[in-house]
C-alpha cells in the first residue's frame, strides 16, 4: 500500500502523521510513504531524516492525496484537503465529526472510507488513540489556566497555588476521566485546591485511592456542577462522550454568576464544548471573555506541544496504520473490532451513530457496509 503524510494546515498545527521511524516501520512491511515537504519541519523533522527511513518527499500536498492509497494525518480535514480525498481512498485521522456538519458533508461526498481516532476503542471500551492527546491536553490545560488567571490575561490575578498566608487558587474539574485525571495531577503538583466531579461513582472511588486526601472527589449533579463553579477560580471542562457531542454541562447564566476574573478551559471543545459560552478558538488567539470570565478554546491544544504530542501519538496509532496498510481495509476492519469501532464514514455512508443522529444522516451499521 502507498502511504501519505500531508503537511498539516489548522492554524498553528505542527503535528505530523507518521514520525521517521513510523516510516520506516511501514516501509519495512513492504509499503511505500510518500511525505510532503517540511511537514514535520515545525517539531525538527526534517525531509533528509524522513529519505533516510525510506520515504519519498513530494512538493505538494496535491502530489501526496493523488499518490496515496491511505492518507495518515493529525487533524480533521480542512476544506481543500477533503476536495482532494477520491471514493475508497482511505482517511485516518481525528475527525470529531458531531459538532461539524460541513466537514461530515464533505467527507459522504467525497467517497472515503474515513476512520477517526477517537472512536477505536480497546478491548476494555477505552479509547486509546485518544487517549495520548488527553493526557497532553490535561496536563496543558493547568498551564494554559494558570496563566490566563494572571491579571494581563484578563483573570482575577491568583497564583494557582498561592503562598504561605495566602489561599491557593479553586480548581474544578468537570470529569475524571483521562484529561481530567491529567489535569487534577498538574493542579496538586502546584498546590491548588482541587475538585473533580464525575457522574461514575466506581472512577470517584478510583480517584480517590490514587491520590487520596489532596483531592476533593464529589459526585457530579446539576446542584453540584453549579455549586462548584461558583466558587472556582479555574474550571476545566474535560467531559466526553465518545464520537459524540459534548453535554452542555455549565450554563450562559452560570457563568453570569462566576468569580470576576474565573477562567474556563474547554477541552471538550474538538466536540463542541461543554460550557453554552464556549466557541472554537486558535493558539494565535486563545482567549475571549464573557462577562468578565476569561474562556480558553483552543480546538487542537496538543499542537502547542507538538512535538511531545507527534511522538505520543505515533506510538499510539503505528500499530493501526500497519494493520491497515498489511491486511487492507477490509480485513483490517473485519478481524478488528477495536478499528472497526473507529469507522465513522465508508464511501457516502455514516457508519457511527453519534454521528449520524447529530448531523441528521441515516445510520449504516459499519458490518452492513463490509458486507459482514
Amino acid at each position: 500500500m502507498r502511504i501519505g503524510v500531508p503537511k498539516e494546515i489548522k492554524n498553528h498545527e505542527y503535528r505530523v502523521g507518521l514520525v521517521p521511524a513510523g516510516v520506516r516501520e511501514l516501509v519495512a512491511h513492504g509499503h511505500e510513504v510518500v511525505v510532503e515537504t517540511h511537514a514535520g519541519y515545525g517539531i525538527g523533522l526534517d525531509d533528509d531524516q524522513y529519505e533516510a527511513a525510506g520515504a519519498t518527499i513530494l512538493k505538494t500536498a496535491a502530489e501526496v492525496f493523488a499518490a496515496a492509497d491511505m492518507i495518515v494525518k493529525v487533524k480533521e480535514p480542512q476544506a481543500r484537503e477533503i476536495a482532494m480525498l477520491r471514493p475508497g481512498q482511505i482517511l485516518f485521522t481525528y475527525l470529531h465529526l458531531a459538532p461539524d456538519a460541513a466537514q461530515t458533508k464533505g467527507l459522504v461526498e467525497s467517497g472515503c472510507i474515513a476512520i477517526a481516532y477517537e472512536t477505536v476503542t480497546d478491548a476494555r471500551g477505552r479509547l486509546p488513540l485518544l487517549a495520548p492527546m488527553s493526557e497532553v491536553a490535561g496536563r496543558m490545560s493547568i498551564q494554559a489556566g494558570a496563566h490566563c488567571l494572571e491579571k494581563t490575561q484578563g483573570g482575577n490575578g491568583v497564583l494557582l497555588g498561592g503562598v504561605p498566608g495566602v489561599a491557593a487558587a479553586d480548581v474544578v474539574i468537570l470529569g475524571g476521566g483521562v484529561v481530567g485525571t491529567n489535569a487534577a495531577r498538574m493542579a496538586m503538583g502546584l498546590e491548588a485546591k482541587v475538585t473533580i466531579l464525575d457522574k461514575s461513582l466506581e472512577r470517584l472511588y478510583e480517584l480517590d485511592m490514587q491520590f487520596g486526601p489532596t483531592l476533593n472527589t464529589i459526585f457530579s449533579t446539576r446542584d453540584a456542577v453549579e455549586e462548584y463553579v461558583m466558587r472556582a477560580d479555574l474550571v476545566i471542562g474535560a467531559v466526553l462522550v465518545p464520537g459524540a457531542a459534548a453535554p452542555r454541562l455549565v450554563s450562559a447564566e452560570m457563568v453570569k454568576r462566576m468569580k470576576r476574573g474565573a477562567v474556563l478551559v474547554d477541552v471538550a471543545i474538538d466536540q463542541g464544548g461543554c460550557f453554552e459560552t464556549s466557541r472554537p478558538t486558535t493558539h494565535a488567539e486563545p482567549t475571549y471573555i464573557v462577562d468578565e470570565v476569561v474562556h480558553y478554546c483552543v480546538a487542537n491544544m496538543p499542537g502547542g506541544v507538538a512535538r511531545t504530542s507527534t511522538f505520543a501519538l505515533n506510538n499510539a496509532t503505528l500499530p493501526f496504520t500497519l494493520a491497515l496498510a498489511d491486511k487492507g481495509v477490509r480485513k483490517a476492519l473485519y478481524e478488528d473490532p477495536n478499528l472497526l469501532a473507529g469507522l465513522n464514514v465508508h464511501t457516502g455512508r455514516v457508519t457511527y451513530k453519534a454521528v449520524a443522529e447529530a448531523q441528521g444522516y441515516e445510520f449504516v451499521p459499519a458490518e452492513e457496509t463490509l458486507g459482514v
